[in-house]
């Protein structure tokens, strides 16, 4: 029965208001019932870092998420391994014969030229739909906000779907400083030129989440989130948490 006023989430096959979760080896059975219980709170599912080369049930598990309609992906670590030794190749059907038709193109643990990864979404488009993420794990490593601009407008103007804005699954780089707190000029800066339904912030932690929900609304993409707070973020995206409490009045931030 609903008789409460909340803002109005987006839902089914949604295109925003993305929960992006991360996986980082979650059991096949604890995932089993996460997803018959909280599945429809979930639109896309990294198998985080590199992990998805050593997950001893890998097809199990995309096959579930899968059949859960949840997008399937492999964090861009992978990729970047596969890059370093000339692998792109062997990659390519290694998620094809994993049924993965998602694939991230990133450079937080090397640096691979702009041009160069325009050139490999242009290649990578063709057989997957192509998220790109911007951002270095360097937490010292500082990006002018000119050119997270421009690498986010190009990356998009490319053919990718989405652009995840790096941030680890600690929240300690990318987007966020050293301590945790998000680079809030950085944040507005970045709202001011590119549609915030084509960016995926990654927000590891119910405090980073609660500051994109309060500045963006409650259909803002959010990634890197656990799969124990999947519920907690829904919660959040609903006003039915202290903090975020009053969010009739923002509900239309983004459509």
């Amino acid at each position: 029965m609903d008789f409460l006023t909340l803002p109005k989430r987006t839902s089914g096959n949604r295109t925003n208001g993305l929960t992006s979760i991360i996986d980082l080896g979650t059991p096949t059975g604890e995932l089993m019932n996460h997803l018959a219980d909280y599945s429809h709170l979930i639109d896309l599912a990294k198998i985080g870092i590199g992990s998805a080369y050593v997950t001893p049930n890998i097809e199990q598990k995309v096959a579930l998420y899968k059949e859960y309609d949840i997008k399937v992906y492999c964090g861009g670590t992978l990729f970047e391994k596969c890059y370093y030794q000339n692998k792109l190749p062997e990659y390519k059907t290694y998620l094809h014969d994993l049924g993965i038709e998602w694939v991230e193109i990133s450079n937080g643990t090397i640096d691979i030229p702009l041009l160069e990864r325009l050139q490999l979404i242009s290649i990578f488009k063709e057989e997957f739909q192509v998220i790109a993420e911007v951002g270095s794990k360097d937490c010292d490593k500082e990006m002018p906000i000119s050119k997270w601009k421009e690498e986010i407008q190009q990356l998009l103007e490319a053919g990718c779907e989405y652009v995840i804005t790096e941030g680890r699954d600690s929240g300690t780089s990318g987007i966020y400083e050293k301590a945790g707190k998000v680079k809030t000029d950085l944040i507005t800066e970045l709202l001011k030129e590119i549609d915030p339904n084509r960016i995926i912030f990654e927000a590891p932690s119910p405090k980073h989440q609660m500051y994109f929900i309060k500045e963006i609304g409650p259909n803002v993409n959010l990634g890197n989130v656990k799969l124990n707070d999947v519920l907690v973020l829904e919660t959040q995206r609903c006003g039915l948490r202290s903090e975020t409490f009053y969010m009739e009045g923002i509900a239309c931030k983004l459509p």
